[in-house]
């Protein structure tokens, strides 16, 4: 985009997972996005592995030093979704784009402590602490941030982007052509985030 243009309206759109997620940015129209990035970012340190899971990296530890592995490694988590998200922001400034919003595509929004099986409640202590330290990252760049459930996800956009849920499969699908890499449910549930994310951008 040539220099002296105004910066183009557009959002970001996350798949999150243990340790990462996938990440797809969109820009304007609302009615017809651009898919301008789709890849992986890091929410978790490649050289600390407990920081990919770090609530099981503490299970098997004496109550005093679980909690104080799990402290650090949630620290680890935090600095690494801060460093991710600026990176995107700086990569959306690099190409003329204009991000104030995202949506971040979640397994479950299920409250931990409803959970007895401590593996299981492990994993949801994860879901919950990599969705939170992507959604506090974005916020501190002034991102605002909404979540989706993978499960109920085309359906809870139906309203907001109106069109039926298979359309907007169809429509995701699509958007995926412009895309050299794969396009798996992965890529498909952030393209979601990110369009829901540039029609809110959009209706503002």
């Amino acid at each position: 985009m040539a220099r002296g243009l105004k910066p183009l309206p557009a959002a970001l759109g996350f798949r999150v997972k243990s340790g990462w997620a996938m990440v797809v940015l969109l820009a304007a129209p609302s009615n017809k996005p651009q898919l301008m990035k789709c890849g992986p970012i890091l929410l978790s340190d490649p050289e600390i592995p407990g920081s990919k899971q770090p609530f099981h990296a503490a299970l098997e530890l004496p109550q005093k030093e679980a909690r104080a592995v799990s402290k650090e490694l949630q620290k680890v988590v935090r600095d690494a979704a801060k460093k991710s998200a600026k990176e995107l922001l700086n990569e959306a400034e690099e190409l003329r784009l204009d991000v104030r919003t995202a949506s971040l595509v979640v397994g479950s929004t299920v409250d931990p402590a409803t959970l007895h099986n401590e593996h299981i409640r492990a994993h949801a202590l994860e879901g919950q602490l990599f969705r939170a330290a992507l959604e506090d990252a974005l916020g501190g760049l002034g991102i605002r941030c909404s979540v989706l459930v993978e499960k109920s996800a085309y359906a809870s956009a139906a309203p907001e982007l109106r069109r039926s849920a298979g359309e907007i499969k169809r429509a995701v699908a699509t958007l995926g052509e412009s895309h050299e890499g794969s396009w798996r449910a992965e890529e498909k549930l952030a393209a979601l985030g990110a369009w829901i994310a540039l029609t809110m951008r959009m209706a503002k």
